[in-house]
Parts: C-alpha cells; sequence; structure tokens
C-alpha cells in the first residue's frame, strides 16, 4: 500500500511512498523507547532551547513548508503561511510557558509537606488529519515534548511530504532523533501500535468513525485519550447583531481552509427579524470569493482535498435539496480538473434534513432561520456535536449570557471561533473529549502524581 501525493488542484500524483512492515515499525518504535528515559530527565530549560530553535526552521523555510500544504491538501498558499506561523508561535508559547503549567502544586495535608508533581507519561501517539497537517501535530508535538514526553506521529496518508517535514524540522533543531517519529503506516496498524506497551497514550483528531475506534482501542488497553472530532459550529446572529461584521466573519468562518476546518461556522442561525438582509449580506460576500489555484496569492477558496470527500459532500447537499432546502447559491461541483466544489449557500433548513442532521465539511453554508433569540439557542444545541460556536450581538452582555447556555467546548461574542495556544481547544458530545493547548493541554498527558511527606 502506498501513501500518494496527490494535487487535488489537478488531479496528479507527485509523489509515493511504500508503507512500513512490521521490521520498519518495530526499529521506530524501540528508537523512541530508547530515547525517552534520558529526554525525560532533561531540563525544561534545554526542552525550550530546542523548541524555540523548531520555531525558528518553521519561520526560516515557512514558504517551503507552506507550499507542502498547499501542494498536499490545497489550501490557498496564503492561509498555508499563517498555518507555519501559528506553529511557530505556539512552539515559542510552550518554552516559555511549559514549566510554569507543570509546576509542582502545593497542598495542604496531614503531611510535613505534601505536593502534586506533573511528570512525563513516556510516549504518546497522535493520528492526524489531513486538513491543518502541520497545526494539527504541532499543537500535540509542542506541549508533549516540553513536557517530557516523546512522540510518534501517525499521519493521513494523503499528506505524507507533511509528515516527513515535521519529523525533519525537530531534528534540525537538534531533537534527539528518538524524541519524536513519524510512523509511515497504514490506517489498520494503528490499533497494534496502540496497544504496544512502548506507547503510553493516544491522541486523535479526525472523524466520528476513527475516533470510535481509537478511543475503543485506548481503552481496551487502558491508556489515556484525547478526542478532537467533527464538528457542526452554530453561527448565531441575533437581531441586534451589526449585519455587515456578522457577514464578513461569518464568510471567512465558513470557507477558510476551503470550508473543510472542525471548528468553520457551519450553521447559520439566524432570526428571522432580520435574516432576508443577513443572506443577502452574506451572498454578496461570497460571490466576491476567487476560486482557483491555491498556489496563487489572490485565490480564496482552492480545491476540497480530495474527490471522494467532494462527491460525497455534494450527495449530501443533492440530498438536502431533495428534502425540501433550498439552493440559494453553487450547490454544484465545478467542471475540469481538481476536487473543486462551488462556494454555495443551502436556505431553509430544517430538522429532518441531512444538511440540518450532518455535518457538511466543505464549501457549504446552511442557513437556518429561527424565531427569536430562545429558538435560536435551542437549534443551536440541537445537534449531537458540541465543538464551537459563536454568537452575534451588539449587546456582549446578552451575547455572554447566551454563550454560557450554548453547548460547546468554546462559544465566541461576536468574533471568530478558532484555536489560539493560550486557550483551551476541544469538544463535548460527539464532538471528543480532553483539551488541547493552554495549561489544560499540556496537562493531559502528565502523571498528575501525589507526593507525601512526614
Amino acid at each position: 500500500m502506498a501513501m500518494e501525493t496527490l494535487n487535488p488542484a489537478t488531479g496528479a500524483i507527485i509523489q509515493s511512498f511504500n508503507t512500513w512492515g512490521d521490521e520498519e515499525l518495530e526499529a521506530a518504535l524501540q528508537q523512541v523507547a530508547d530515547t525517552s528515559p534520558g529526554w525525560r530527565e532533561t531540563t525544561f530549560a534545554e526542552r525550550a532551547t530546542l523548541m524555540r530553535k523548531a520555531a525558528t526552521v518553521l519561520r526560516d523555510k515557512a514558504a517551503h513548508y507552506a507550499g507542502l500544504i498547499t501542494l498536499e491538501m490545497g489550501k490557498p498558499v496564503k492561509e498555508a503561511r499563517g498555518e507555519i506561523e501559528k506553529c511557530a508561535w505556539v512552539c515559542d508559547y510552550y518554552a516559555e510557558h511549559a514549566e510554569t503549567f507543570l509546576a509542582d502544586e502545593a497542598i495542604e495535608s496531614d503531611a510535613g509537606k505534601s505536593y502534586i508533581a506533573y511528570l512525563p507519561l513516556g510516549t504518546v501517539l497522535a493520528v492526524m488529519p489531513w486538513n491543518f497537517p502541520f497545526w494539527q501535530v504541532f499543537r500535540f508535538a509542542a506541549p508533549g515534548l516540553m513536557a517530557g514526553n516523546t512522540g510518534v506521529l501517525k499521519h493521513a496518508s494523503n499528506v505524507p511530504q507533511c509528515a516527513l517535514a515535521i519529523e525533519e524540522i525537530f531534528r534540525e533543531a537538534g531533537f534527539p532523533v528518538g524524541a519524536f517519529r513519524t510512523l509511515m503506516i497504514s490506517a489498520s496498524q494503528v490499533k497494534g501500535v496502540i496497544e504496544d506497551p512502548r506507547v503510553h497514550a493516544v491522541t486523535l483528531t479526525g472523524s466520528e468513525p476513527a475516533g470510535r475506534q481509537v478511543a475503543a482501542a485506548a481503552g481496551n488497553a487502558i491508556k489515556k485519550s484525547v478526542l478532537e472530532l467533527g464538528g457542526s459550529d452554530a453561527f448565531v446572529v441575533l437581531d441586534d447583531a451589526d449585519l455587515d461584521a456578522a457577514a464578513s466573519v461569518g464568510v471567512s468562518s465558513r470557507f477558510l481552509n476551503n470550508g473543510q476546518s472542525c471548528i468553520a461556522a457551519k450553521r447559520f442561525i439566524v432570526v428571522d427579524a432580520i435574516a432576508e438582509e443577513f443572506v443577502q449580506r452574506f451572498r454578496k460576500i461570497i460571490e466576491s470569493l476567487k476560486v482557483g489555484d491555491p498556489a496563487l496569492e489572490d485565490t480564496d477558496i482552492g480545491p476540497m482535498s480530495r474527490e471522494d470527500l467532494r462527491n460525497e459532500l455534494h450527495k449530501q447537499v443533492q440530498d438536502s435539496i431533495a428534502q425540501g432546502a433550498t439552493a440559494v447559491l453553487g450547490c454544484e461541483p465545478m467542471q475540469g480538473a481538481g476536487a473543486y466544489y462551488q462556494p454555495s449557500i443551502l436556505d431553509n433548513v430544517v430538522p429532518g434534513i441531512r444538511a440540518y442532521e450532518e455535518e457538511l465539511f466543505g464549501p457549504v453554508a446552511i442557513i437556518l432561520r429561527a424565531r427569536d433569540e430562545e429558538d435560536a439557542l435551542h437549534i443551536a444545541n440541537d445537534s449531537r456535536f458540541g465543538l464551537g460556536g459563536s454568537v452575534w450581538t451588539e449587546d456582549s452582555a446578552r451575547g455572554e449570557r447566551f454563550a454560557r447556555r450554548m453547548q460547546s467546548g468554546s462559544t465566541f461574542v461576536n468574533g471568530l471561533v478558532k484555536s489560539d495556544p493560550r486557550l483551551p481547544f476541544g469538544g463535548i458530545k460527539a464532538s471528543g473529549y480532553g483539551r488541547e493547548l493552554s495549561t489544560h493541554g499540556i496537562r493531559e498527558f502528565v502523571n498528575a502524581k501525589t507526593i507525601w511527606i512526614r
């Protein structure tokens, strides 16, 4: 079985890599296991020096790494450069803050001295997706390595050059070779890696089915897991919202990364009083977006990452229209080479329609109309997902009250939902469990160990 760099803008196969057999996998896992004891004994200062060098490597070669992202999964190159800078930021962030986040925590007890020590677990397996092929990895690797853990990566099979480049970044920065390894393995080999006693925990960002399989394997092996799964984020527009701001940010949120983001705004829940006016402004901005070659600087939307995913999206759209939704804009694949799909709007989406019940992972926005604020909240929470969401209102106190009642891992008031190294990131319900980033993220994969001294 091969992993292929297939350019989604052209359909051309650029490069192929053979997946590893048992011997190659065994050698890599043993190398990491041999490295772990020494790595966990390094000081925070030593780790921070190397992590800052990794940030430097990322910035120095940003154009190259951004080009790999664009080539392998079709992200517009201007967005790909932003992804690389964000990876450098998370490296710098944990280099600066990891020691404070994991400092011993004194606890009053019946002991003469008692405290919690936050100690490395060992080796963490990361199973990562293609849509943010560098950022998803670095937001696990930077805190993990700074905590004294080692890491192994099973990346998506359609971004092999990105996967190998990430391993090289850590080597070039001076990390021990076995501190971080990319495993060139197939999905069928993941269960065996989870079960391997040299691996101590697993984190996955991906689909619900993949999450269920990884969680089951980790549970069976009695190993910690963190899951960040799908999302169908609500973008709620109340009757007193700044409609220009909401429409502008709504377009950015929905169509960023060619519409392929877990925390993209997917369900635009708009109260009836301003629905027509919002949709009109929203549509006008979408119609101005330039679809084209993601390697060009003026491209706003590139292709979807794979043709099969485009076909799956279109089937969801077709079924939704047949069930009563209204095609307001687009809703068709684009002709010619590449996995392009028209920037689209589906209106009048109600319960029972596929677009209401499922996540649409591509450049399609759906409009759900609400009678009032309470109805909007009901619709927002009427989803099996709970990753992110936003609410738009000129009254920030009203927005804050609404945000606290929205069932999601994060809610932004009058802002674009995004991940930020300073803030915990993750979901509830079918969007997963556990947190990445901030203090919470680095503490997911450590042993919170009680020390009691008479």
